[in-house]
């Protein structure tokens, strides 16, 4: 499955911000973490919390464009009709949390 998100480093803590249109005015993710843009630590956090949030092994998301960009797109290693099921449920959590 391929994910579209627009990251926000030192957003405070880890979190699904809600969902937006892109300059293409696909819909993205947005995603705050709370690790800075440096050597890479945004985007481990967000690997890391995508992993979580989807239930998947951090392995399994990988960034394909976008590592030096706020928007990126990742993919994510799985069954594709069982990540897409947990994608709304995720979204419609309380505070952007994992359920």
């Amino acid at each position: 499955m391929r994910v579209a998100v627009r990251l926000t480093p030192r957003g405070g803590r880890d979190a699904l911000a809600g969902v937006a249109a892109g300059p293409d005015c696909r819909a993205l993710l947005r995603i705050r973490v709370s690790a800075p843009a440096v050597e890479g630590a945004a985007n481990t956090a967000l690997t890391g919390f995508l992993a979580s949030a989807l239930g998947v092994r951090k392995s399994a998301v990988v960034i394909r464009s976008g590592e030096q960009s706020r928007i990126k797109i990742l993919h994510v290693a799985g069954d594709s009709g069982v990540l897409c099921a947990r994608l709304p449920t995720w979204i419609k959590a309380p505070a952007g949390g994992v359920p």
